[in-house]
């Protein structure tokens, strides 16, 4: 019973996680601006590939895999926000950014 219904479940994020991805694919192709699209690159790509881990988590349910698949969600946790505040810096210092969109410019004096 508790196999058949974690496999139901784990199909479920499956899908849900593989739409998030698609999702942020699409917004880094259409999306216009570089922090628009570091937005679309980050967010929903996280989410995304958490809910893959959680999917496959349910359908392996194995100690070693779970510990791998942990280990994954943790860097990619650690890793995408830095990630995006590099990309984020790179743009702003190469001009790439037009200073009108932004609310607060805390580098502007810099």
């Amino acid at each position: 019973m508790w196999g058949t219904v974690a496999d139901w479940l784990g199909g479920g994020a499956l899908v849900a996680g593989a739409l998030l991805s698609l999702a942020a694919g699409i917004g880094v192709l259409r999306l216009p601006g570089t922090l628009d699209r570091m937005h679309a690159a980050t967010k929903p790509q996280v989410l995304g590939v958490l809910l893959l881990l959680l999917g496959l988590a349910l359908r392996l349910r194995t100690p070693a895999d779970l510990g791998m698949v942990a280990l994954i969600g943790v860097f990619q946790l650690a890793t995408a926000p830095v990630a995006a505040q590099m990309i984020g810096r790179a743009a702003y210092r190469t001009g790439r950014v037009d200073p009108t969109l932004l609310d607060a410019d805390e580098l502007a004096d810099r």
